[in-house]
């Protein structure tokens, strides 16, 4: 596929030609003419430019070859300008006329307004490249099937239904693609292109193929991913050249046994269809996936077939909360766990059988690693044994919401791999319009997380040395000479936009401007043996043409350092109309400035903290029906507002507090004070302070319950939640203490929030069972926790009117819950105790009874009394751990990986 130059290669002969005093006014200062390339996707007007250099006619422009223009311009200025290219550019050899360049409010690519082209465009009797991909076509322009020439045709996100019977007629085409359309089905003609070699039909409508598809001899990839094929016709086994067959994603329900024996096919993706059986030899074939298909499973309304009965029944698993294993033998198996996580074991996957265990972390700062610029937007889930290594891939399907700003970055899923983690090949699956699965394949089992980062570009170095280009920025660059590197090494990059608001408004200087932000890494030595050229685009409204020199500067950052660097004195910075070029031997973290200000390291390191940080607000409501249970939530400032209404029909509370901002995984706590303490042993209590880390894309909510050593049937007690920065200090400070220190300069404190517990009247007196006689209780066992009696009346204090839902969801008959009613009808309190401790009474003994009150207890809207019991039984396990590790009857489990992501390389040196 022909590419075009961008950059400094393009720009160069525009200066040139200023320098050199040519007087065509028509090609003078024109960045976007160069050689015999012509771009003008990237610029606003590129068709009023285009006629403007038809009509100067500069030698220039007939000598181009290669045209990329945008089609989201008026339709009928396109038409016109269009109309002049075969008299105007009668060499090209290359046009590109893409959409694509806009994107929706969700950062999808946007159509181009092209619905045909004109007649006239036959007459471009050189061109070989046609790019129409993210148009508005319906049908194929009849110019298109009389260049006969053409050898490459992208027809990719378009609205077409159908192809041209003509289309078999050109004599040329090599590549085909036409990704994303309504294609219902093919001609037959098709199988007359003889030399094509490469054919995209994915993601489109085809239920059928024609038979004639087998005459593609040269056909070397074949790609009919996501249609609706249900079967395929036996002349596939005539593509002797093929070597790439991507089929997953369809309806399949059998192949035909022939493509075993196409001599050069090295991958046959059959994943995600309705395989039930399968021909022997391509069941043992290597270069076969066939993850997703129920292989094995009798059709309901198909003859029992003797390839199937060979083949085991692969068993689903569906488990619930209580349980937190299960058993993978060699047949395989589909798993999908309580909390929504699916996993796919293929038969073979492993030899022997084994048993799996998993759990569902709650994300901590020593758990989760994040780079400076990413998102967490799962919980950490951890799968064991670890590093036990699979015979075949195992699928992993984890859900999440996904976030709002999409623009330039990607969703991945993160494991540890012995002592580093790593990202994994990630793709998208939609299960409903907010949430999404990020599908991998693991060879493996770890911990995994899925998180948000900007586009990471990557590519091997050889000792030849390559090019490197962001897909997200074009304009950003990478250039490795010969001999930089003796062994191919692994380098990769991020780019990071800034709004150019903030930076004034942090400023205070109009003209203020920045470049896109470039986190440069590798593998292997730390420095390069030649240096490697830099591309950056100069800062957003500035022209090497007009820039004062002075004012631009170049910063590098080398973690762990507080501080960017100027470095502009240091390197020689090359500077084109819109691009800067430098050299390093070293890679670190790069970014162009242009401002009066002299010190400009400081006011970077406070820019580049403005764009991780997120404006946040804390709440502090009480329950209506208990105003000793306490909701205390970090919420963007965004979505304040939906969450306060959601939330008020059941708690009350004062205004939320003033808008503050807070990092991705920073750590916060919460004090109670004057009066009030946390009424609960938790994991997340230290010093009765709830601890808490703030992740964005994560619901950071935590409901305690509160209670107080002073007199509430004297008066109200009146005290109140503060929220503090960082971890809990070993030494906590006192009430006074702590007040004071809110008004230093580096003061810790956030904000702080009304707390009130009413009087209590005479009759309501202490409750949860005081002065109560029961006979100890234990439900559940010690290695997977347990409930006491002391635990169980804490549930009941809590319950209040929800009990009787609670109960016909623990089974209890509607008859017994009646009765209960009756019989303890001046006596709330008592009613909930006689219910929950008769109903313990009967589980004594019986195993998933404390997974059964759980699940009752989220069916009956009672999530904050499920989180509080899961609480107690994490917390019951740990010290149960702890205790048997302490007498030596277990060996020490592995160590919670660490928390530090890898770190960018050392600093670059000019």
């Amino acid at each position: 596929m022909a590419a075009t130059v961008e950059g400094p290669e393009l720009e160069a002969a525009a200066a040139a030609g200023d320098a050199s005093g040519d007087s065509d006014a028509g090609s003078r200062a024109l960045p976007f003419l160069g050689g015999n390339r012509l771009s003008l996707d990237l610029y606003p007007g590129g068709c009023q430019q285009l006629l403007h250099l038809c009509v100067q006619q500069p030698l220039q422009l007939l000598q181009v070859e290669f045209l990329r223009l945008s089609t989201h311009e008026d339709p009928q200025l396109l038409e016109a300008t269009l109309a002049q290219l075969p008299q105007s550019l009668s060499c090209l050899r290359s046009l590109v006329l893409k959409g694509g360049q806009r994107r929706d409010t969700l950062g999808a690519c946007l159509r181009g307004a092209l619905t045909n082209l004109p007649a006239g465009l036959s007459g471009l009797a050189h061109l070989a490249h046609l790019d129409l991909s993210f148009n508005s076509l319906e049908t194929l322009p009849a110019c298109v099937l009389q260049m006969r020439g053409l050898g490459a045709l992208l027809l990719s996100h378009n609205c077409l239904s159908e192809l041209p019977e003509a289309l078999g007629a050109l004599p040329a085409l090599t590549f085909l693609t036409v990704t994303h359309n309504r294609l219902q089905t093919l001609p037959p003609a098709l199988g007359a292109l003889s030399t094509l070699q490469r054919l995209d039909l994915s993601q489109n409508l085809l239920d059928t193929l024609p038979p004639e598809i087998g005459g593609l001899g040269s056909l070397l990839e074949l790609n009919l991913a996501s249609n609706r094929l249900q079967s395929l016709p036996a002349s596939l086994a005539g593509l002797r050249s093929l070597r790439l067959l991507v089929l997953h994603s369809n309806l399949l329900a059998s192949v035909p046994a022939d493509l075993a024996r196409l001599p050069l096919l090295t991958r046959l993706d059959l994943r995600d269809n309705q395989l039930r059986d399968l021909p022997p030899e391509l069941l043992d074939a290597p270069f076969v996936r066939l993850q997703g298909n129920p292989l094995g499973e009798a059709s309901p309304d198909a003859p029992s077939s003797p390839v199937a009965a060979l083949i085991p029944e692969m068993p689903r698993l569906f488990l619930t909360s209580d349980l937190d294993s299960f058993p993978v033998t060699p047949r395989g198996c589909s798993v999908t766990l309580a909390c929504g996580i699916r996993l796919q074991f293929p038969a073979g996957a492993t030899a022997t059988p084994i048993t799996i265990r998993y759990r569902l972390l709650l994300p901590e700062p020593g758990l989760v690693p994040l780079g400076p610029h990413d998102a967490l937007l799962s919980h950490v889930l951890e799968l064991q044994p670890h590093g036990v290594a699979f015979q075949q891939d195992v699928g992993l399907w984890l859900l999440f919401t996904p976030p709002r700003a999409r623009r330039c970055r990607e969703v991945v899923v993160r494991t540890r791999n012995d002592n580093s983690w790593g990202d994994l090949e990630t793709y998208l699956e939609e299960e409903a319009p907010q949430r999404l699965w990020a599908h991998c394949q693991v060879p493996h089992f770890s911990w995994f997380l899925v998180v948000s980062r900007p586009v990471s570009n990557a590519c091997l170095v050889p000792p030849e040395g390559t090019l490197l280009c962001s897909s997200g920025h074009p304009g950003v660059k990478v250039i490795f000479p010969p001999g930089a590197t003796e062994e191919p090494r692994r380098v990769s990059m991020q780019v990071v936009r800034m709004a150019g608001r903030e930076l004034q408004a942090l400023l205070g200087e109009p003209e203020a401007a920045v470049s896109p932000l470039l986190c440069l890494s590798q593998s292997g030595p730390p420095s390069f043996l030649r240096p490697v050229t830099v591309q950056l685009p100069l800062p957003s409204g500035i022209t090497g043409l007009s820039l004062d020199r002075s004012r631009l500067h170049l910063l590098y950052w080398a973690p762990p350092a507080a501080t960017w660097d100027d470095i502009t004195a240091q390197v020689v910075l090359e500077l084109t109309h819109l691009y800067a070029r430098f050299q390093v031997t070293h890679f670190s973290w790069y970014w162009l400035w242009y401002t009066t200000k002299n010190c400009v390291g400081g006011l970077a390191r406070k820019a580049w903290e403005r764009l991780r940080l997120h404006r946040v607000n804390l709440i502090a409501l009480q329950r209506r029906r208990d105003p000793e249970q306490v909701l205390l939530q970090c919420l963007p400032r965004n979505k304040v507002d939906a969450t306060l209404r959601r939330l008020l029909e059941r708690y009350r509370g004062p205004e939320p507090s003033d808008t503050v901002e807070m990092f991705e995984g920073e750590e916060f706590f919460a004090a109670f004070e004057r009066g009030i303490d946390v009424d609960a042993d938790r994991p997340d209590c230290v010093e009765g302070r709830i601890c808490f880390v703030f992740y964005s894309h994560l619901k950071n909510v935590k409901e305690v319950y509160v209670t107080t050593t002073l007199d509430r049937e004297a008066q109200a007690v009146r005290g109140q939640v503060s929220f503090y920065r960082g971890a809990v200090p070993v030494q906590v400070p006192e009430e006074a203490e702590a007040a004071r220190q809110r008004k230093g300069a580096d003061a810790l404190w956030m904000a702080t929030l009304p707390i009130k517990l009413p009087r209590l009247r005479g009759s309501e007196g202490p409750r949860r069972g005081a002065g109560l006689s029961l006979a100890p209780l234990n439900l559940g066992d010690a290695e997977t926790g347990f409930l006491t009696q002391s635990n169980l009346l804490s549930v009941a204090g809590r319950l209040g009117l929800d009990w009787p839902a609670v109960a016909l969801h623990l089974g209890v008959s509607y008859r017994e819950v009646q009765r209960i009613r009756h019989e303890f009808r001046d006596d709330l309190d008592e009613q909930i105790r006689h219910m929950l401790f008769s109903w313990a009474e009967r589980q004594a003994g019986q195993p998933g009874a404390v997974g059964l009150l759980v699940q009752a207890l989220e069916q009956s809207d009672r999530q904050d009394v499920a989180e509080e019991v899961r609480a107690v039984l994490e917390l019951g396990r740990r010290k149960y751990q702890d205790g048997i590790r302490r007498t030596g009857l277990v060996p020490k489990d592995p160590a919670l990986p660490g928390s530090s992501a890898p770190q960018p390389p050392e600093p670059a040196q000019a």
